[in-house]
């Protein structure tokens, strides 16, 4: 065993001592002792973009940003906002979103435009920022129809006005102009009492006394009756929406004195990309996968159509399922609805109570898995917008799969036999004839004697063979002398030699 001494190299204790030492000078921030000169970490700022429509899948990414960020508590988040808005249950899922975020870390930054559900997401950020020339406001419910787009009535706007209301307050903004975004009678006016500047509508101006209203010097209506108000980057600043203009987010944090600092875009994953183009052609989804399962239920067995359908509502409803708007119910609505119709296919003939309820339980299926609730909340006006807006996709869907499954029964599926060309296609018996080996043993005009009755079909004996023949319609007797008098495929056909028919029909017992 090999011995330490101090004759040695280095000692144990010195390697030891010597070890301590080089950690101390080279990890002084283990150690305790930190090196007052060491350069400060660098402000993390996330950059959020919200841009295209405003949908559940929108609300899904952001909602999984924010919980990546939440991770680092002084962080900066910058919304970088373009759109025009969409739909309005998503729009104030983003914006409970935002609010989990401390006012002074949130940032609206409107890079194009915030319009309708864009200006709501805007304003739940704790500031706002606008690059030149932008716009942002306009924010009045809408349905479309058959004449267009159309305002939605004061039980919409109602609760919108009040979120843009208890939003106004929260960060400072105008009230009475956020409210203005929302609803179209609000007349606002700037006055001036006192040298102080006020904000009203026309219901608080019309409650001023005599007295007050000699006190005003000045005068504005900002928003007139009739108009929403949309406000471009140097408006909302004189207005006191936004702090500054910039030309960048850089420009932004340079303005707003943030130098050390590292900016880090949170993109949408390949998957959230998929799952919000999923959701835009999910009726069309919807009609492909219930055709196919309608042409499944016209054919034997189970086969492609089948398949196909059934992968087109799994897509619909796994998108659904990932943005957060389905569940096991849905799942198990539809599994039972496609079982019913697996019953009608494989069990019960024709289509009766089984397939029609199977389509019933489907269509239900598919309309919850389009919505986060499952009856409206007379308390929130637009889910009942949603819920009819979601029966009219889903019947919709159903009408044209029926028309679209109908149109390939009759006029595609029954041209599939053409789809590979060849010979056994192409040929046809039209000039095809079945031989046999008597004949080609006779000719027409050759001559013989019937060796049975001939009533109408027999034998007779040719050229020293024993063949069969018939005759046309016509009995003759044995030993009558016949002759061929035609040959049509395999058939050989005789007629009496002297002209005289044999005996007749009606003679025989």
């Amino acid at each position: 065993m090999r011995q330490f001494s101090n004759t040695g190299p280095i000692p144990l204790g010195i390697f030891i001592l010597l070890t301590l030492a080089l950690g101390v000078v080279f990890s002084p921030v283990d150690i305790g002792f930190a090196d007052s000169e060491a350069p400060a970490s660098k402000q993390a700022v996330y950059v959020i973009s919200v841009s295209g429509e405003v949908d559940p899948g929108m609300a899904a990414f952001i909602d999984r940003a924010v919980q990546d960020i939440s991770k680092d508590p002084d962080g900066i988040v910058v919304a970088n906002i373009d759109t025009f808005g969409g739909r309005v249950d998503s729009a104030l899922e983003i914006v409970d979103t935002f609010l989990k975020i401390p006012e002074n870390q949130s940032i609206a930054f409107v890079e194009k435009k915030a319009i309708s559900a864009g200006a709501l997401i805007a304003l739940s950020c704790g500031e706002l920022v606008m690059i030149p020339a932008t716009t942002i406001g306009d924010c009045a419910p809408i349905t479309y129809s058959q004449e267009g787009p159309e305002m939605l009535g004061e039980k919409f706007q109602s609760p919108i006005r009040a979120k843009f209301r208890a939003l106004a307050k929260r960060n400072g903004y105008p009230v009475k102009l956020a409210e203005a975004m929302v609803s179209l009678d609000k007349e606002i006016y700037e006055v001036v009492i006192d040298g102080k500047k006020i904000l009203m509508d026309a219901s608080d101006y019309a409650d001023l006394t005599d007295e007050e209203k000699q006190k005003i010097t000045l005068k504005k209506t900002v928003v007139e009756k009739g108009e929403l108000l949309t406000m471009h980057a140097e408006e909302a600043v004189e207005l006191g929406f936004s702090k500054m203009t910039a030309d960048s987010i850089a420009d932004m944090l340079g303005q707003m004195g943030i130098e050390n600092y590292e900016v880090i875009h949170i993109e949408q994953s390949w998957s959230e990309s998929m799952v919000r183009f999923i959701g835009r052609i999910a009726p069309i989804l919807m009609m492909i996968g219930l055709a196919a399962l309608y042409m499944e239920m016209k054919a034997p067995g189970f086969g492609v159509p089948g398949i196909i359908g059934i992968i087109c509502l799994a897509i619909v409803f796994l998108n659904q399922y990932m943005v957060g708007l389905a569940d096991y119910t849905e799942l198990l609505v539809i599994g039972f609805g496609i079982v019913l119709m697996g019953i009608e296919v494989f069990v019960l003939p024709g289509f009766g109570i089984a397939g029609f309820a199977g389509i019933v339980f489907l269509a239900v299926g598919l309309i919850l898995s389009l919505q986060g609730f499952v009856l409206p909340d007379p308390s929130v006006p637009w889910q009942l917008d949603i819920l009819i807006n979601n029966v009219i996709e889903v019947v919709g869907a159903l009408i044209a799969s029926f028309l679209v499954g109908l149109f390939f029964l009759r006029y595609v599926l029954p041209q599939f036999s053409f789809a590979r060309q060849g010979p056994f296609l192409a040929a046809d018996l039209k000039s095809a004839h079945a031989d046999s080996s008597e004949t080609r043993k006779v000719s027409v005009g050759d001559k013989g004697i019937a060796m049975t009755l001939l009533r109408p079909s027999g034998k007779m004996k040719i050229n020293g063979d024993i063949i069969d023949v018939v005759t046309e319609n016509e009995f003759m007797e044995k030993g009558t002398l016949v002759v061929v008098s035609a040959i049509k495929g395999n058939r050989i056909i005789v007629s009496n030699v002297s002209g005289v028919s044999g005996v007749s029909g009606d003679q025989q017992t």
